[in-house]
């Protein structure tokens, strides 16, 4: 199977390392939603990544369904997001923060990378920032009530500690955020970039150059 999309996308990164760390191989396509919409387009309408092609040419266009995909294939028990009970709706607290935070960053990044300084509208940027400073509070908080213990969840690595990580690095590099005030998250997220399935597919965040910007 194919992933398509840039690993400086924390989208397409945690796939890449979710699927690594299940054992499922994957070739892998670095194509930018700058640069490389329309080839992206062939497979997945929105041009968004990441997308996965599977063996038999199926697609599949966002990143949670890639995920459950990968989940299934290796079955409950090994599954990266825990599959019932207290455990997965910490884990999907986890997750529905740090996503909402990649989110709201994204649309910082876009207002820079898209708009001209003078169309960049200052109250929406704003307001983006309270949103990403709220959910790095309370994953700071969630973050010191998990202690010293290596993993946010039980005693192994979950989705959680994928996503955050992955959404977190993305964040400190391509607004950037400061997580200096966040100790318990930042060190939360420096343990798991640690790791060799992280850092190999870590890439420096790489702003997308818009088409029409591209020399010709």
């Amino acid at each position: 199977m194919i992933l398509i999309g840039m690993f400086d996308s924390p989208f397409t990164r945690r796939v890449a390392i979710s699927a690594t760390l299940l054992g499922i191989p994957f070739e892998h396509r670095n194509w930018s939603v700058g640069k490389d919409f329309d080839r992206i387009r062939e497979f997945n309408p929105l041009g968004r990544v990441p997308t996965l092609v599977l063996d038999d040419g199926e697609a599949l266009i966002e990143s949670a369904m890639i995920l459950d995909w990968l989940d299934q294939q290796v079955g409950p028990m090994r599954a990266l997001l825990p599959a019932s009970g207290a455990a997965r709706t910490q884990a999907l607290t986890f997750m529905a923060l740090a996503t909402g935070a990649a989110d709201k960053g994204i649309h910082l990044v876009i207002e820079r990378v898209f708009r001209p300084e003078e169309k960049r509208h200052a109250p929406w940027t704003d307001r983006c920032r309270v949103q990403i400073e709220g959910a790095f509070a309370e994953l700071e908080r969630l973050c010191t009530a998990a202690g010293d213990h290596a993993w946010l969840l039980g005693d192994a690595m979950t989705q959680a500690d994928i996503t955050l990580a992955c959404y977190v690095t993305y964040l400190r590099d391509a607004v950037p955020m400061d997580l200096s005030m966040y100790p318990a998250l930042r060190i939360r997220v420096e343990r798991c970039e640690a790791l060799p399935v992280f850092q190999k597919f870590y890439v420096p965040f790489d702003a997308p150059v818009p088409k029409e910007a591209q020399p010709a």
